[in-house]
């Protein structure tokens, strides 16, 4: 717990989680908010689910928001300007007020997803030169616990300032939070001492596509964080697939009223904020490969458990589920800011972004599919295999090329001197 007291003595640091609880606060309300008042006014359960869709569905675009945001000089600038700018777009929703105004949510909301990618890639791009290497664990580990905690207590505010002023009341917090949250952005300042480089220089010499390029092409290289991204990848998808089949756990295999699914993700929900609380201080005494091992065995571990038809196991596992995904997102976005260049950090964190939260949609689609066919129990069953083989393949040496190790060796010695990398820490 130390580390959590030294981010928040630290001016960036508080200042940073700061505007995470703020921001998260009011985005949990309106995006729970924001299905319930399309329903309201259409009807329409397919609407209202297409607010979420809208939402998320700029994350399949995130490597081309993220190289936009890489040629920003100042890039704590993207989050004041997202921050203000979703602050009025939030306010034009006081216009809505039948069915035939709810395009204008929509058109809202999809930007609201735009801005998600472009503050996670500015951010992710501005913690290495604010926070000390020492607390980035720890920050990421904090942020993740705001994060989760606020969607346990801002959904139900939501809800209850929507029932009793409207969803316009909901819109114009949702807005009062942006406008606090860009203030906060706009006292994190760069650490002394420190080169500022952005992917403007690059750009202007190669071109913004070739930026793009090299971008991926400098992840793909890049073997230790390569391995992360992808063990991340395959958790996400099977945390989608078994999230599918959650309300036919709570029928089919406990029997109970779907009102359980709130309980449990409540305690899902907890077990995020422990997890977040944790993850910091375990990442510094484990190397990267073993505490993504630990925590998708974990994971693998409470998927199973949800196939028992009992209720105590089915908790037990939610709380697991919480506990250990964090860990793992939290790993991959600390060594993406350890280990790549900051010219490229905003569109190579989009890119990650993309590549560990698309699988999560997938697997919920391909869940739900399944469930029409397949038992829920044997979904889950195939689900914990698949997470205990991405375990074997964090942990499994791989024969490395000696040339081809000293060639990436050299090219991250040129591009970021003096940095710790993820194969310095997986090293025996």
């Amino acid at each position: 717990m130390s580390g959590s007291l030294h981010v928040l003595r630290d001016r960036n640091g508080a200042a940073y989680l700061g505007a995470v609880v703020v921001s998260g606060f009011g985005t949990s309300a309106m995006m729970l908010v924001a299905g319930i008042w399309v329903m309201t006014l259409t009807k329409s359960t397919s609407l209202a689910a297409l607010v979420t869709f809208l939402v998320w569905a700029p994350t399949l675009v995130g490597p081309v928001i993220g190289a936009v945001v890489d040629k920003v000089r100042q890039r704590r600038l993207v989050l004041i300007v997202s921050n203000l700018v979703m602050a009025v777009l939030l306010l034009s929703l006081l216009l809505v007020r039948s069915a035939d105004q709810v395009w204008l949510l929509f058109v809202v909301m999809f930007l609201y997803g735009i801005s998600f990618v472009a503050s996670d890639a500015a951010e992710t791009a501005i913690l290495p030169s604010a926070i000390p290497d020492n607390l980035l664990a720890d920050v990421n580990g904090l942020r993740m616990s705001a994060s989760e905690g606020m969607k346990l207590v801002a959904p139900l505010a939501g809800a209850g300032l929507f029932s009793l002023l409207g969803g316009s009341a909901v819109a114009a917090l949702d807005a009062a939070t942006f406008v606090l949250a860009a203030y906060l952005c706009a006292l994190i300042r760069p650490r002394p001492g420190l080169p500022v480089t952005t992917g403007a220089e690059s750009d202007h010499t190669e071109g913004w596509l070739r930026g793009l390029v090299e971008s991926t092409r400098l992840l793909w290289h890049h073997a230790a964080l390569r391995r992360l991204v992808l063990v991340g990848s395959v958790t996400m998808f099977v945390a989608g697939v078994g999230g599918a089949t959650v309300f036919a756990i709570v029928d089919q295999g406990l029997h109970r009223a779907p009102a359980l699914v709130g309980v449990l993700a409540a305690v899902q929900g907890g077990g995020a904020v422990v997890g977040g609380l944790l993850a910091g201080p375990l990442m510094k005494r484990l190397s990267a490969r073993l505490f993504v091992a630990m925590a998708v065995v974990l994971f693998a571990v409470g998927v199973l458990m949800r196939a028992t038809p009992s209720l105590s196991p089915v908790v037990v596992a939610s709380f697991l589920g919480g506990l250990s995904l964090p860990w793992v997102l939290v790993v991959v976005a600390t060594s993406v800011q350890r280990d790549i260049p900051s010219a490229y950090l905003g569109r190579v964190a989009a890119t990650v972004h993309m590549l560990t939260f698309a699988p999560n949609a997938l697997g919920q689609a391909l869940g739900a599919g399944l469930l029409v066919f397949v038992g829920y129990r044997m979904i889950l069953l195939v689900a914990g295999a698949i997470a205990l083989l991405a375990v074997l393949g964090c942990l499994w040496r791989f024969p490395v090329d000696r040339k081809q190790a000293g060639e990436e060796a050299g090219r991250a010695d040129e591009q970021v001197p003096a940095r710790p990398t993820a194969e310095s820490v997986d090293a025996p």
